[in-house]
């Protein structure tokens, strides 16, 4: 069988992605979802379901005339269904070019979901394949539980592709549906799938309820397979769906084939569906957790400095990220020079290095998380110098109505000189933003742009825990900044990580 270089991406984060639980694009969304899809040079797209709602069909007509502008329609495609003709009108009727049919691919799902002789099935498919032709579309087949069907009655998927394969069918879409395929096994399958049907055009299309799905596509790409499906963040039911991220940057390192991706658009891809599905990635998720390029071992962090002896092949500025070395009380000398490094700092004298790290070292026993954007007031503190603080919030009044605006009143000490100003908000720390930002402009200082706000709160339930508040800032330098409070109070703990961020931007422009 032929192998080309290039595997086909098709991306279904639009369909089944939104099989996650509690997660519903808008219309809208839909469309910058599939815009940011087409920056990162998805081959394919699977942009929604046939006749689930009026919604889906507004999200679906949006992308389509969006594509007739600026795209080729037939790189989006819709699911559809066996059901005489109605999938076929509706996907006809908001513009569509392609229905990837939905046909059952074991014995089990076609005689106990559909109660239809696999006889029945064939006629009823073929019949919906003839309607989907006269209408003008192209037809990709899934095959629903292929897995189950390989392995508990062969003779069924024989039998059923064997009845296709004379169709114009453009792909035979081979699915894994219950996650459940190991990698010998999916290789036995494709294998006997090649030798049966060498000429046939397959997709892979699998999930990752074994955390398997990222092994078993990789296996797919080596057996020869055309395309493979993927979600953006593994998005999808259960256990979810095979990582776009992960398994793009696995074919470029561990297979002799390609893929199309642009890899700088993967961390920017994750963060936006974050936002629009709420559900946030784990930290340490390959390619684009929170946390992959953070080394907190000191031995890591020396062995770096000294030749980037702890580094694999996915370096940060593959995916436009950065690394950085957390501090606490597994850190090392190298760990505090290296972070200086990365900030622009100078580095320490041996002893003072030795104090700092000391003191980093007891807070990291307390549970304290130590962000890089700490080390300068730390140093100050050990050097019992006020130079890292220059600007602080004096004091602020924040009152919130359960009709209105939240109002801030805040007053601000830069270099001994104190200001005041009043803001309404939508929020709280919205409010108190504000008006900082209001009393930054009588000392021609600006406000570094505020990318994730999160609040951790010890569990246990008690109204007077401690609250970490944690904020990503966008840095003067284009690099993430995080600063991080502790108080009762979370606006208080806010303020305080504000109060950091400030003067490491006034202490960085003062230095350049």
């Amino acid at each position: 069988m032929k192998t080309d270089l290039y595997v086909e991406v098709l991306d279904t984060t639009l369909r089944d992605g939104e099989q996650t639980p509690g997660v519903s694009f808008t219309p809208k969304e839909k469309l910058d979802i599939a815009r940011m899809l087409r920056r990162l040079k998805v081959d394919r797209i699977e942009i929604g379901s046939a006749r689930v709602s009026d919604g889906e069909g507004d999200g679906v007509k949006k992308i389509l005339a969006w594509s007739n502008d600026h795209d080729n329609p037939e790189k989006l495609e819709i699911l559809g269904f066996v059901d005489g003709g109605r999938s076929v009108d509706w996907i006809r009727n908001k513009g569509g070019k392609v229905i990837n049919l939905l046909c059952k691919g074991s014995r089990n799902h076609c005689e106990i979901q559909l109660k239809k002789t696999p006889e029945r099935h064939l006629a009823d498919i073929r019949k919906e394949i003839e309607k989907a032709l006269s209408a003008g579309l192209k037809v990709n087949l899934y095959l629903e539980d292929w897995s189950s069907g390989v392995t508990d009655s062969f003779e069924y998927v024989l039998s059923m592709v064997s009845f296709l394969k004379d169709l114009p069918v453009e792909r035979f879409m081979l699915c894994d549906t219950l996650g459940k395929m190991d990698v010998a096994g999916l290789e036995k399958a494709l294998t006997l799938m090649n030798s049966a049907f060498p000429q046939l055009h397959y997709d892979f299309h699998g999930h990752n309820d074994y955390n398997m799905a990222c092994a078993n596509a990789l296996t797919a790409v080596e057996c020869g397979i055309s395309g493979v499906h993927c979600t953006i963040n593994g998005l999808g039911e259960r256990a979810g769906n095979l990582d776009l991220a992960q398994f793009a940057v696995a074919v470029r390192d561990f297979s002799h084939r390609q893929v199309h991706i642009v890899e700088k658009e993967l961390h920017h891809a994750s963060s936006l569906l974050e936002a629009l599905s709420g559900k946030r990635c784990a930290w340490n998720a390959p390619v684009v957790g929170s946390d992959v390029f953070t080394q907190t071992c000191g031995v890591h962090a020396d062995g770096d400095r000294k030749g980037d002896l702890y580094c694999n092949k996915l370096l940060p500025e593959r995916f436009v990220r950065q690394r950085d070395y957390a501090l606490g009380k597994l850190s090392g000398k190298a760990s505090i020079d290296r972070t200086l490094e990365l900030m622009g700092g100078e580095l320490l004298s041996p002893e003072l290095r030795e104090k700092v790290l000391n003191e980093v070292i007891r807070l990291g026993d307390r549970k304290k998380a130590v962000t890089p954007a700490d080390l300068p007031f730390i140093i100050s503190n050990v050097m019992r110098t006020p130079e890292a603080v220059r600007l602080r919030i004096v004091d602020f009044e924040i009152v919130s109505r359960r009709h209105g605006f939240p109002k801030a009143h805040v007053v601000l000490e830069f270099d001994g000189r104190q200001v005041e100003d009043t803001a309404r908000g939508d929020g709280g720390y919205d409010a108190l933003i504000k008006a900082v930002r209001k009393c930054l402009k009588q000392f021609s200082l600006s406000m570094p742009k505020l990318l994730d706000y999160q609040v951790r709160i010890p569990p246990g339930g008690r109204t007077d825990a401690l609250v970490e508040t944690t904020i990503t800032w966008k840095g003067d330098d284009g690099r993430n900044v995080v600063t991080s409070g502790v108080d009762s109070d979370q606006l208080v703990a806010a303020a305080v990580a504000t109060e950091k961020i400030l003067n490491l931007m006034i202490h960085g422009r003062n230095d350049g």
